[in-house]
């Protein structure tokens, strides 16, 4: 990797752009891990942990970013890791407007890596956070803005930090160690003097680092250079360890040096030596940080990789280094051959069964073997797919604590069940549905602190986020403590819409009517939401997911939401029904039972409809013969079995010739490859090679009710 981009940067300018995509990801995992730890931090008591490990986040983003040449960025997080060295050195107390301002430095820097990415034209002045910054950091105390009290629930509180000591005599403040000193960069070992060139391209390329004074040649494989620089030790070896083995980098220190500086190993994987973490404990021996420089016993102080690093970084180092990136569009592929492979191998588990077991018993174990180990395939490489729920509940604490502060409103947001697994694409599809009813809790749900005292509640609102797995399913749901939903109020709205209601109605029924399109119970319609208002396209976007929605509330006491999910939209158990020559697959998570049926226990009712009585409940009868015109030409044969289907809480009864079997099976999209087609949600390829549709169940039972 090292010789690779040595050899780039011979005789012109080094080309850093094939490593951009790792930092920009570096980045936002950094981003976003600050940012859930800022919104954990306790103010009151910071664990001296926490801070440090918010301090590195920033002081990684820094050290790419000056890499890469993007100053914005580069200027921005070393105003925050000004603020955060300070605090974690307890020369300032942490307060909630300094937590307020290093989210609202988070967002720009976002936004800000999101133009140097492309995906953004413009991004918002960071003046004015920098002057914020610096003014806190000053100790100067900046006007607080409107602060929301979320709490996220820990197991336990932090331990409380150690006591704030005043630094050594003599111990200049951290701004009075950023002066221009004189560093001596020897690199060993040179195959070629022109491999050398690279540093010399930093100096001129990286606006701030500093400049070559002299450059030497004491041995043949070897280059001495003078430099005048502000940047410390370790950040220094960041950036000359980018194109070098970190071995061959030797800084001192001509006059006044410092004592040996060992940073810690970078607990990434593929970080080309710019990442690697901050400082460790402030005025720790080997820091690396500015103030111990200055008042530090003469030595030559070399820079070399730790041998042993601390039990905890060495564990996760060794976590990290077995993790590999791979692309998404990568990652499908692979999932569409196994898809193929499945089909493949059903289509030979098909037509061995017309040979003899005994004269090709070799075969057959082969293809026994094949299957068994085709599915373990099939779930190895599914599972790949699978990301935990945690990376959707991590973006609510964030959202809550603005929306609360917004509405004047204490919010306590519990989550359960983050390890719980859901495949990617569905990961992404329902995180915006997620997001409104998680808003409408915090908006209409949970009520003003005044009010709920009023009530005997807590003044803090309580809002949970859970996940847990259901048979083949993910029930997700969101659930508050406020003030829940009025049946009355629904029912009084719905009939001034002209929905037809009745008093009599299920409570089920009547929470129901909320995801009518438009309808809404808010009294005051706001900018964040109404409670009601877009429920029509959470549901229709869930239901595109095959998926459905509850609802459950009590008036006065909150309200729960339950969401529930396949665990993936690629494979599939399902059961192979007949219908004359047609073969449907029904999802096995929807199908209750299947029992054979006389023609004496169908009744006829109304306009033609059919019922049938199951332990002494009547359900409506679907013949898939009429639904999909499926033509008879064995006209003594009649279909006399029944399979009882569910969904959104409603059972029909489907009409078929006979029962194929279970398996699972590999869902092709119908729309994309074909057209849409009613009652019919996909398709997939049988092991004699015949296309077999899937049915659409939720669409089935509704077309019972009509």
């Amino acid at each position: 990797m090292a010789d690779t981009h040595q050899e780039s940067g011979v005789g012109g300018d080094i080309d850093l752009s094939q490593f951009y995509q790792i930092f920009f990801e570096e980045a936002g995992e950094n981003l976003d891990q600050m940012e859930q730890m800022l919104l954990a931090l306790d103010v009151e008591a910071a664990d001296d942990e926490e801070l440090n490990a918010i301090f590195r986040c920033a002081h990684s983003i820094k050290g790419g970013a000056a890499t890469f040449g993007f100053a914005d960025v580069a200027e921005l997080t070393h105003q925050m890791e000004s603020l955060l060295d300070k605090l974690r050195r307890h020369e300032l107390q942490p307060t909630a407007p300094m937590v307020d301002v290093l989210l609202e430095s988070a967002d720009a820097l976002k936004d800000l890596l999101a133009v140097h990415q492309g995906t953004a034209s413009s991004a918002p002045s960071t003046t004015a956070l920098v002057q914020r910054i610096g003014a806190l950091a000053s100790g100067s105390d900046a006007a607080p803005a409107a602060v929301a009290v979320v709490q996220p629930i820990v197991a336990a509180p932090p331990p409380a930090p150690a006591p704030q000591t005043a630094p050594p005599a003599g111990m200049p403040a951290a701004s009075q160690v950023m002066a221009m000193r004189d560093v001596e960069i020897r690199i060993q070992g040179l195959s070629r003097p022109e491999l050398a060139d690279p540093v010399r391209d930093l100096f001129r390329d990286i606006a701030g680092l500093g400049r070559i004074v002299s450059e030497s040649a004491p041995e043949a494989a070897s280059r001495v250079f003078l430099v005048q620089t502000t940047s410390s030790h370790s950040e220094l070896l960041d950036l000359m360890t980018f194109h070098v083995s970190r071995d061959q980098v030797v800084l001192t220190e001509p006059a006044a040096a410092a004592p040996p500086v060992q940073p810690k190993p970078a607990a990434r994987e593929a970080s080309f030596g710019f990442f690697d973490d901050a400082p460790g404990a402030p005025g720790a021996a080997g820091s690396g940080s500015e103030a111990a420089v200055a008042v530090a016993p003469p030595a030559v102080a070399e820079v070399k990789l730790a041998a042993k690093p601390e039990a905890k970084a060495a564990s996760q180092a060794q976590q990290e280094a077995t993790t590999i990136r791979v692309a998404v569009n990568k990652v499908d592929q692979l999932i569409n051959l196994v898809g193929e492979l499945v089909i493949t191998q059903a289509m030979l588990a098909q037509n061995s069964r017309t040979l003899d077991p005994v004269e090709n018993q070799q075969l057959m174990a082969g293809l026994a073997d094949l299957d068994r180990n085709t599915r373990d395939l099939q779930e190895s490489v599914m599972s790949i797919r699978m990301i935990p729920m945690s990376i959707v509940f991590s973006r609510f604490p964030r959202m809550l604590r603005d929306l609360a502060g917004k509405l004047g409103k204490k919010v306590e947001f519990v989550t359960q069940g983050e390890a719980t697994e859901l495949d990617k694409g569905l990961v992404e599809k329902i995180t915006d549905p997620l997001t409104h009813l998680v808003r409408n809790s915090c908006d209409h749900g949970i009520e003003m602190p005044a009010d709920r005292l009023a009530k005997g509640k807590s003044e803090h609102g309580t809002i949970t986020l859970s996940a847990q797995h259901q048979g083949g399913s993910i029930v997700i749901e969101v659930r508050d403590d406020g003030r829940g939903m009025s049946r009355d109020k629904i029912l009084q709205k719905a009939k001034e819409r002209g929905l037809e209601v009745s008093d009599n109605m299920s409570d089920q029924d009547v929470w129901q009517l909320i995801f009518a399109p438009g309808f809404s119970t808010a009294d005051v319609v706001t900018d964040v939401s109404g409670r009601g208002v877009g429920m029509d396209v959470v549901k229709r976007n869930i239901t595109a997911l095959n998926g459905t929605v509850e609802i459950d509330s009590a008036e006065g006491f909150g309200m729960r939401v339950s969401v529930r999910l396949p665990l993936t939209l690629a494979i599939m158990d399902g059961m192979s029904v007949g219908v004359g020559e047609e073969v449907y697959i029904l999802p096995l998570s929807s199908v209750v039972e299947s029992f054979q049926v006389d023609k004496d226990t169908v009744s006829t009712v109304g306009q033609g409809a059919r019922l049938v009585k199951v332990r002494d409940e009547f359900m409506p009868v679907i013949e898939l013969e009429k639904v999909f015109g499926v033509p008879r030409f064995d006209l003594d044969k009649s279909s006399n079995i029944m399979v009882v289907v569910e969904s959104e809480g409603s059972r029909v009864a489907l009409l078929v010739d006979e029962l194929l079997g279970q398996h699972q099976v590999v869902v092709k999209n119908l729309e994309s490859n074909y057209r849409k087609v009613a009652n019919v949600s996909g398709a997939t390829i049988l092991g004699d090679g015949k296309v077999a549709l899937i049915l659409d169940t939720i669409s089935l039972v509704r077309r019972s009710r009509h």
